[in-house]
């Protein structure tokens, strides 16, 4: 008899390369249905559980579609064969659509950690090749998006739940939300504050908010964007974050809220900000975009509401950046300590906070079910909020203005693998940024080394440096050309001083002095990558292109 092979159907057929007997036929799982030739796709099951080096599934009662096979069954998809129908002899089980399902994604996982060995081989290190940042990513990544892909569900569902209780568990925060960018984030922790929720103590145009003006312009940014005035303090290096010192000369009875970013992953001084910040009852929002794993050990508990200090005694465990004030923000640009593309999440422990930011980033609706869910609040029909006639659909009421800022689950797919690889990520950012500063501890009469903040231990996202002001025949414009006719790859610290911006002119905003520092980085400072992908060959041409550039090139 002669069978029309069906996939997911399971045959009893002669394994291949024997004598062809019925002795020696074989379950086999019909993975496409036969072609015009009646040729198609099979997978051999065997009843022994396979060995740690075999690849195989395992096949349970629950997979059949009907009757099942008498014994244990393991799928093996090592090798997959090509038979016509006429080797059939029987028709023994078949499986149902989700076994298959599963069955096809495990194969599918496989091919593409295949298909990783060549598109991602090891890049040896060629002289001059040497960018400032960059992703690090293998077939894990692959494996998790194209699978979250064959969910066909596409916005944030399994992983991006996942995601957030990785890094939830991660910071040691107790809420954490994606959003599309790190831009996205800061303006987000920023709007809550604005939030009626919040009552007294929203936030109202013509507050101040005390900030610096050497780093990136989105940490600023939301501050103009709700009418609130940014007041900015200078920096001290070789930290390059803000001067503690000054913040106290800039508090007024308009100032509301701080808003810094942990520059370059060097945490700031988060004892001195801290303890102004609980003096005058203000907002803390810290800036975690370029410090995912820096952590800082205080003198001083926390000021996230519930869940926030744990009870916590004075002086205790390192504590991760962000964790500190009421509102954290990270990034996941390639650039940062782990990406998903573009994407970013907020922060924090105060349960009234996190509602606003969802509402926010959830085109400012009160609802707050999740994609795919209705009545989560058994009300949907019942509210009367607003002017809004009594029965409202609550999926369409907005107390927020909002936006949409979600992520898509693939980004979050992504972002899942690399968290299992964050902490390794982090340490070798760290060994590379004591390789190079050791290699560059030569050349500090022509450069400001950075240093780590006191108490605290950095995720570096670059290597700071500062042309010293005296070095003759030098300037930065020089030395960068320099290093890009080598392939070595250079930043600015951003926007510099972004009050220098040209869409910074006619911008209402206040100054505590003339900010030299931050003047002195707009002139002369750059950075260098540490990031994972780069090695020690790296880092030692990177060093070795400096050492020529002062000791007998340039100078």
């Amino acid at each position: 008899m002669i069978y029309k092979i069906r996939a997911g159907s399971i045959y009893k057929i002669p394994f291949p390369f024997t004598d062809l007997t019925q002795v020696k036929a074989r379950p086999a799982l019909a993975l496409t249905d036969g072609d015009t030739q009646g040729d198609a796709r099979f997978l051999f099951i065997t009843t022994t559980p396979h060995e740690g080096h075999e690849r195989a599934i395992t096949i349970d009662v629950a997979d059949y579609d009907g009757p099942a096979l008498p014994l244990n069954s393991y799928l093996r998809f090592d090798k997959t064969y090509l038979l016509h129908e006429s080797l059939l002899i029987k028709h023994w089980a078949r499986l149902t659509d989700a076994a298959m399902t599963r069955i096809y994604r495990e194969i599918i996982a496989d091919e593409i950690t295949k298909f990783d060995r060549f598109r991602h081989t090891p890049q040896y290190f060629k002289p001059g090749a040497v960018p400032p940042s960059g992703k690090v990513m293998d077939a894990e990544e692959l494996v998790n998006m194209v699978d979250a892909c064959l969910d066909g569900w596409l916005t944030a569902d399994r992983y991006n739940a996942t995601l957030e209780n990785k890094l939830s568990n991660f910071i040691g925060c107790k809420y954490v939300r994606t959003v599309n960018s790190g831009s996205s984030a800061n303006l987000v922790a920023l709007a809550s504050l604005t939030s009626p929720l919040l009552g007294e103590r929203a936030l109202k145009p013509g507050d101040e908010v005390i900030t610096v003006a050497a780093g990136f312009p989105t940490t600023i940014n939301p501050i103009l964007l709700y009418g609130l005035i940014p007041v900015f303090v200078d920096v001290t290096l070789p930290t390059y974050n803000i001067d503690a010192t000054q913040i106290k000369a800039a508090i007024t009875p308009k100032t509301r809220a701080i808003m810094l970013a942990h520059t370059m992953g060097n945490p700031f001084n988060l004892d001195a900000v801290m303890a102004l910040v609980k003096e005058h009852n203000l907002w803390l929002i810290e800036d975690c975009c370029d410090a995912l794993g820096a952590t800082y050990t205080g003198c001083l508990p926390p000021l996230q509401g519930e869940g926030g200090d744990g009870g916590r005694g004075e002086g205790e465990i390192p504590r991760h950046v962000g964790t500190f004030g009421h509102i954290g923000t990270l990034s996941f640009y390639p650039a940062h300590q782990i990406t998903m593309g573009e994407g970013g999440a907020v922060f924090t422990n105060d349960a009234t906070l996190v509602r606003a930011m969802e509402s926010i980033r959830d085109w400012g609706r009160d609802c707050w079910c999740a994609p795919g869910s209705d009545a989560t609040c058994k009300k949907r029909y019942s509210r009367k909020l607003g002017d809004l006639p009594e029965g409202y659909d609550h999926k369409y009421i907005y107390s927020h203005l909002g936006f949409n800022l979600k992520i898509t689950d693939i980004q979050a797919a992504c972002a899942v693998a690399q968290m299992d690889k964050l902490p390794g990520f982090v340490e070798t950012r760290r060994q590379n940024f004591e390789t190079l500063r050791n290699a560059l501890l030569p050349l500090e009469e022509f450069l400001i080394l950075p240093e780590a903040t006191p108490n605290s231990s950095p995720s570096w996202f670059g290597m700071l440096l500062t042309l010293r002001q005296e070095i003759p025949n030098a300037s930065r414009p020089d030395l960068l050309r320099y290093l890009d006719s080598k392939n070595i790859g250079t930043r600015l610290l951003f926007a510099g001083n972004v009050t220098k911006q040209p869409y910074f002119a006619g911008r209402t905003y206040r100054t505590v002095g003339e900010l030299p520092q931050t003047d002195l980085i707009l002139h002369h400072t750059f950075w260098v990558g540490l990031w994972p992908g780069l090695t020690s060959t790296h880092l030692d041409f990177i060093a070795q292109t400096l050492h020529d550039y002062f000791l007998k090139d340039a100078r």
